[in-house]
Order: C-alpha cells, then sequence, then structure tokens
C-alpha cells in the first residue's frame, strides 16, 4: 500500500518553559512523513524548500523508507520559518516570527509512482494548494485525510469548505471545530462537521486525548498517555496524523473499528514528538519503543467491568 504525503517542510525557532531552539527542522509533511515511516515502508512526501534545507535532514527522510522526489529544492530561496513562544500551560502559543518565503510558489510535483496513491494525508496548508493536489491525482484515493487550522478559517473559509467536502477524514483541534461551526457541544459540532461531507471526524484535545466520529453517531476517545515532563508540543497534532494514516496504510483497513486501533497508534507517536524539541525523537526511535508505547495507551482504554450486583 502506497502513502502519499503533502505538507510543509519548515524550519522552526521554538521557546517554551523548559527551554528554548534555534533554528531547528518543523514542518506537518516532515512529522507525518517521519511518524508514518515506523508503519508503513512505501510512502512519498511533496514539498518545497529552498537551498538553504540541509540534505542531512532529506537523506533520513530517505532513510526511512520516505520517498522524497516530491521535495523541491529552490535554489536561491529560503525555507519556511516559524517561531513561537509557548505558555505555561503549554496549550497555546503566540506566534513571533513567520517567513513565508518558498511557500509563495509553492510549485512541487507529485512523484510519478505516487500519482494513484492507496491514501493520501494532506498535512496543514493553504486549501488551494490542498484542492489542487487532491485534483491532479490520477485515480481517487481509498482514504484521504487531511489537517488545517485556524488560520485557514479566518482567510479562506469558503475554499477549505470545498476541499472537506472532498476528503474522507478531517483532523482538526477543539478550537478549530467549534470555531468551525460556531458550536461549544463537541457533539454537536462534529455533527455539523460531518454532513458537509467527510465520512469521519478527529478532534483533537491537546493533553487530553482525541475524539473520533462517523456519520453513524459512533463515537471513541483516547486518552493522552500522561508525561512526566512534555518540552515541545510543536508537531504532536501532525505526529499523531502521520502515525493514524501510517498504521491505515499498513492494514488497509478503512473500518470504524480499525480508525479507533489507528487512533491509538496516532497518540502513541504524537506522545513521543513532545519528549524532545522538534523531530528528534521522532529521528531516533526504536521499533520496540513503538510497540511498547502502544501497549501502555492500549491499558488506558481496555478494563473489565462487572456491572451485575451481586
Amino acid at each position: 500500500m502506497s502513502l502519499l504525503v503533502v505538507g510543509t517542510v519548515a524550519f522552526d525557532a521554538i521557546e517554551t518553559p523548559f527551554g528554548k531552539t534555534d533554528k531547528i527542522v518543523g514542518g506537518a509533511a516532515t512529522y507525518i512523513a517521519l511518524s508514518a515511516s515506523y508503519h508503513v515502508n512505501n510512502s512519498a512526501i511533496v514539498s518545497v524548500v529552498g537551498d538553504d534545507f540541509p540534505q542531512e535532514t532529506i537523506d533520513k527522510l530517505g532513510k526511512r523508507g520516505v520517498n522524497t522526489q516530491g521535495l523541491k529544492v529552490k535554489e536561491g530561496e529560503k525555507t519556511f520559518f516559524w517561531s513561537g513562544k509557548y505558555h505555561n500551560d503549554m496549550n497555546t502559543r503566540d506566534t513571533v516570527d513567520t517567513q513565508l518565503n518558498v511557500l509563495l510558489n509553492f510549485d512541487a510535483e507529485i512523484p510519478k509512482d505516487y500519482r494513484s496513491p492507496d491514501f493520501l494525508m494532506l498535512g496543514n496548508l493553504d486549501p488551494e494548494l490542498q484542492l489542487k493536489y487532491i485534483n491532479e491525482l490520477e485515480s481517487r484515493p481509498k482514504l484521504v485525510v487531511m489537517d488545517t487550522m485556524n488560520f485557514w478559517m479566518d482567510i479562506k473559509l469558503n475554499v477549505l469548505k470545498q476541499v472537506i467536502a472532498k476528503v474522507d477524514v478531517l483532523t482538526i483541534n477543539d478550537e478549530e471545530a467549534r470555531l468551525l461551526t460556531g458550536e461549544y457541544s463537541l457533539v454537536k459540532a462534529a455533527k455539523q462537521i460531518l454532513e458537509t461531507g467527510p465520512k469521519y471526524l478527529i478532534i483533537k484535545k491537546g493533553e487530553h486525548g482525541a475524539l473520533l466520529f462517523n456519520k453513524q453517531n459512533k463515537v471513541f476517545y483516547a486518552p493522552a498517555l500522561p508525561l512526566e515532563e512534555v518540552f515541545d508540543p510543536t508537531g504532536a497534532g501532525d505526529s499523531f496524523a502521520g502515525g493514524f494514516i501510517g498504521y491505515i496504510t499498513s492494514t488497509n483497513d478503512i473500518s470504524f473499528e480499525n480508525m479507533k486501533r489507528a487512533v491509538i497508534v496516532g497518540s502513541a507517536m504524537a506522545s513521543f514528538t513532545v519528549e524532545k524539541f522538534g523531530t528528534e525523537r521522532l529521528e531516533t526511535l526504536e521499533e520496540k519503543e513503538v510497540e511498547e508505547r502502544i501497549n501502555q495507551f492500549v491499558s488506558l482504554v481496555q478494563f473489565d467491568i462487572d456491572l451485575v450486583a451481586n
């Protein structure tokens, strides 16, 4: 099974209560591809970077089995850069600086062998570009998953709704679900969003886990793993998406029951990401660690209870 990932590859500079970094590798597609690579070995990435982006990082993606032919390096241009500072609760942050650079002309091409992918993951990106790449595919994937954010809801809501109508799974956080619908209740918000096209909706709640909804009013909740230390939440949502679509691709099963398993896998991958700054943790994971972490999550949601009074 093949997976195509479209999104940003970038530089970040991050400050949290636990420390700060200078320029490090980030970007939605980077986190997604690295996270998915622990579950699928046939994937490709579509993005653009400047000639300031390290070849070493591109090589690392390749070693993880990610096809980088669709990662366009633009000579004489700079890579997208974002800088942010997290508040003490680690759930809110302020953007310090954004430099679009190569994102002003995102013209990467889909690799020839991935124009009919089995699965498509659209990372957070301009919805016009998300729509463009959906339309460029030669055949409809078995599952199309997209992530987005409040920024696009504020400035490109109409085209964003067009993309949402074309995908199978939408992943957003709780704040974005409320912004998109005007509903405070996440259950009401989910129903409203599912009426616009997607078959499934995932609402991420950060340290409070994630909710999976479908059109048949089924709901699944996966808790977040309690961690002693959270160094950097940047990329956690993208790592979740990568684990989710990576597992779906590896199992080739798009049933609601299997998506519940994929949510657990995604949650496990996100929990690794926050333990270090940037992509550092995802770059150094061992397969055994992934298996053990997933089992930890399983133990959080599995239990027996006898409701019959003695």
